[in-house]
């Protein structure tokens, strides 16, 4: 590595420090403030919600880096006397537009991210691209695992179900699926999945299991 590319990375480490990782199901209490968060879990969190709201994405409108849609933030409520602190741009809408949103953004390879109050609620789910999003895009680049909670969940190949069409490769946010070498299948660097289930949906023979992450898998992936 070079002496840059290490600057680059400490200045990163250094930015995301405080932020604190550790793998758990979406509804437990932790002292985090961003969290990946599978679309199972999302929509579980909007149809519990007393009310929700739709933005726009400040960094894509800022950035405009990629043609995903603007208009897919979503705030939560989760108590009638709270009161509806929407960003500016926020319209209050119902739990199934909500609900249509959040597939849709999901649908087109975006990734839901979370943001808890201090409470530890959930208050806000952005859905992120990495060209757009600073922060989803120093995941990416640095593979910081400690600068946010992954979802509860983890991607499993299966290649025996695999046509190796490679949209798991192309769709991953996080480049945790290798291409297919010497005619072969795409292979999962399981430590680099963060959880967000996007290959999951993208793949058309269904040969990408969803499971449980399990705590000797929780660890740091070395380039």
């Amino acid at each position: 590595m070079s002496a840059e590319q290490n600057a680059s990375s400490e200045e990163i480490a250094e930015k995301l420090n405080h932020y604190k990782a550790t793998t758990i199901p979406i509804h437990i209490e932790v002292d985090v403030k961003h969290t990946v968060v599978a679309l199972d879990e999302a929509e579980k969190i909007l149809r519990e919600a007393t009310a929700v709201a739709v933005g726009d994405c400040d960094c894509r409108k800022k950035k405009g880096n990629c043609d995903h849609s603007v208009h897919n933030c979503i705030a939560v409520s989760h108590s009638q006397e709270s009161d509806k602190e929407w960003w500016p741009s926020f319209q209050e809408v119902s739990v199934a537009e909500a609900l249509k949103v959040l597939r849709e953004s999901h649908d087109s390879g975006l990734v839901h991210l979370a943001y808890r109050r201090n409470d530890g609620e959930i208050s806000e789910f952005c859905s992120c691209c990495s060209c757009c999003c600073w922060f989803l895009g120093a995941l990416k680049e640095f593979d910081y695992h400690d600068g946010v909670a992954e979802s509860s969940r983890v991607a499993r190949h299966l290649p025996e179900l695999c046509v190796a069409c490679g949209m798991c490769v192309a769709k991953c946010p996080f480049d945790a699926w290798m291409p297919a070498q010497d005619g072969g299948k795409p292979s999962l660097a399981i430590e680099r999945c963060f959880g967000c289930g996007v290959c999951v949906t993208a793949c058309p023979s269904h040969a990408i299991a969803f499971e449980p992450r399990r705590a000797d898998l929780d660890r740091p992936y070395s380039r």
